[in-house]
């Protein structure tokens, strides 16, 4: 267990065994980390183990727990990766720290604030967002996210162990639901659904015009650098004439809530926005990942 600001986390228990967490801990274990994963679902762990120890060349310490309590037990930090249910997350927290007095616990929710899901424990210093992106093992970026009561101790020790593990972590010093990058995307998303849902365009056009402009340079050049890049002067200018049409609802896209409410979930049923054949969406899950592991190789060579 943690025993002081200055020791180094060691030890990991990863709780949540799907597709996230088991790749979670796959990436800890391979970063050095004594690692644990657990899941409710007792049946699923000798599969996650695999999956896990794919990830892996060496020899790793890298184990399951049916329970946990046992695998909570005596580690350094805890990373919950279940269910995006806040009722839910918080009663794991609560067992975690029941289990575990001293270790930080993480979160890693991708929208929901840390404040909300430790607000029942009596001490949330030791509490800390912590939100991989899909898929963990190749996006770098995991986003640290600081709740109220959040120490700069807790926010440290994931900092550092996230680098030793070949992470890029972000700080994230206010706990707004979405944190910094699902606010960007959702905000992209909003507009893109309003411009379908108004008839200004199809949806394939949409997702054109995205992959051939912005998308092309976002992965050089982030919205604030390309605002100073091509003038603050002409930002201005563009935002009085675009934003007072751009879509400001402060709730879903209708159309969307019709498509949910018919079904029509989008790959996982076969239709949505878009049509998905019987597999397209491995295929559209194999493209992501070569693409997103040719940008990386990219980058490494430039680097």
């Amino acid at each position: 267990m943690l025993t002081s600001a200055s020791t180094p986390i060691k030890s990991v228990a990863v709780v949540g065994a799907g597709l996230m967490g088991r790749r979670i801990a796959g990436v800890m274990a391979r970063g050095g980390f004594r690692t644990v994963l657990t899941d409710a679902n007792a049946e699923i762990l000798p599969a996650a183990l695999s999956d896990a120890q794919a990830m892996c060349s060496d020899v790793v310490e890298l184990s399951t727990s049916a329970d946990i309590a046992d695998a909570v037990s005596g580690v350094d930090l805890v990373i919950e990766a279940i269910v995006e249910n806040l009722e839910i997350k918080r009663e794991v927290f609560k067992i975690m720290r029941a289990s575990n007095a001293e270790a930080i616990l993480a979160t890693n929710s991708s929208v929901i604030p840390i404040t909300a899901i430790a607000s029942e424990l009596a001490d949330t210093s030791n509490c800390v967002g912590m939100h991989w992106w899909n898929p963990p093992d190749l996006i770098p970026i995991v986003e640290v996210i600081r709740g109220e009561g959040t120490s700069d101790a807790a926010m440290d020790l994931c900092f550092e162990a996230l680098t030793r593990a070949g992470k890029l972590p972000v700080r994230v010093e206010r706990d707004v639901p979405g944190f910094v990058g699902n606010r960007l995307q959702h905000a992209l998303w909003r507009e893109a659904i309003d411009l379908v849902a108004s008839g200004v365009c199809d949806a394939e056009t949409v997702d054109l015009v995205v992959r051939n402009t912005i998308g092309l340079r976002l992965a050089e050049m982030g919205p604030i650098e390309n605002a100073d890049y091509v003038g603050l002067d002409l930002t201005l200018a563009i935002h009085e004439q675009v934003l007072p049409s751009i879509n400001s609802d402060p709730f879903p896209s209708a159309h969307l809530s019709e498509l949910v409410a018919a079904g029509n979930l989008g790959a996982k049923s076969g239709s949505g926005f878009l049509e998905w054949p019987v597999g397209s969406r491995e295929a559209a899950a194999a493209r992501l990942s070569a693409h997103v592991s040719s940008q990386l190789s990219a980058q490494h060579h430039t680097d």
